[in-house]
């Protein structure tokens, strides 16, 4: 399970498909709709903020216009509207190490975006996050 601090915008068809299955399922998880993942580290930060399914519900919110702004036909159904936005830390050593995996998945599979994507300079988070200095978060699993 990946989800991602960067900006859905820089995903590829494939990571962002796979971002809002993933997302989905930490909602079920947040939800006590399933037994698997409950422990799964990227579901950390959304436990430990105030209002985890808000938090989970705003995230999704904003793969959803991602998708649309895109043409899929993701369901709004599927999350609820969050009308006060939430804010969640990240580090800025965590954005970094995204970035670099992110790349390292776009290389193989999606040369064009990866010559692209390598070459931003300031890369935007997700709006539910805001970004603090600070090395990889603790819960990273590092490859």
């Amino acid at each position: 399970m990946r989800i991602w601090s960067l900006h859905p915008k820089y995903l590829d068809a494939k990571g962002l498909v796979a971002l809002w299955r993933e997302t989905l399922l930490a909602k079920h998880v947040l939800e006590g709709n399933t037994k698997g993942y409950k422990n799964h580290p990227q579901l950390k930060r959304f436990k430990e903020s105030d209002r985890p399914l808000d938090a989970i519900n705003f995230y999704l919110s904003e793969v959803y216009k991602e998708a649309v702004s895109r043409g899929y036909s993701f369901s709004v159904d599927k999350f609820s509207i969050i009308k006060k936005p939430l804010v969640i830390t990240v580090t800025q050593g965590q954005v970094e190490y995204e970035l670099k995996h992110l790349l390292s998945k776009l290389k193989a599979r999606e040369p064009k975006l990866h010559k692209v994507l390598k070459r931003v300079v300031d890369i935007d988070v997700h709006p539910i996050f805001k970004v603090v200095n600070g090395a990889i978060e603790s819960w990273e699993i590092i490859n």
